[in-house]
């Protein structure tokens, strides 16, 4: 299994950026990522988010829970944008599933009849 090191540096390696490039985009020196790195030192969990937006990937995949990449809230995992569910009442919730529902019909009546 990699580490946490191994995957950062996979995965700014594969989105062509230097340490420079990735440092930055993280708010953190070049040392410190060099460290995260090569496994002398782990990431604080503000680090740690700051890496995870930079190279735009989810902390699950950094930290070994998923060989998954992609984004969470590509998986739709993550709503922390919106404020997460604990944000909204029972009756708000209920109207944004509805409103998704609604979404996803129209979407496939659409895709459906494109194909016909």
């Amino acid at each position: 299994m990699q580490t946490l090191g191994e995957r950062i540096r996979y995965l700014r390696e594969l989105r062509q950026l230097t340490q420079k490039d990735l440092a930055s985009q993280a708010e953190i020196s070049v040392v410190q990522l060099s460290r995260y790195e090569t496994n002398d030192r782990k990431p604080d969990p503000e680090v740690l988010r700051n890496i995870v937006d930079a190279l735009d990937t989810s902390a699950d995949y950094l930290l070994g829970r998923t060989n998954d990449p992609s984004p969470a809230a590509e998986k739709g995992m993550s709503l922390s944008f919106f404020g997460g569910p604990e944000a909204y009442t029972a009756d708000e919730i209920a109207m944004m599933e509805a409103a998704l529902k609604a979404y996803r019909e129209q979407k496939k009546k659409l895709l459906d009849g494109d194909e016909a």
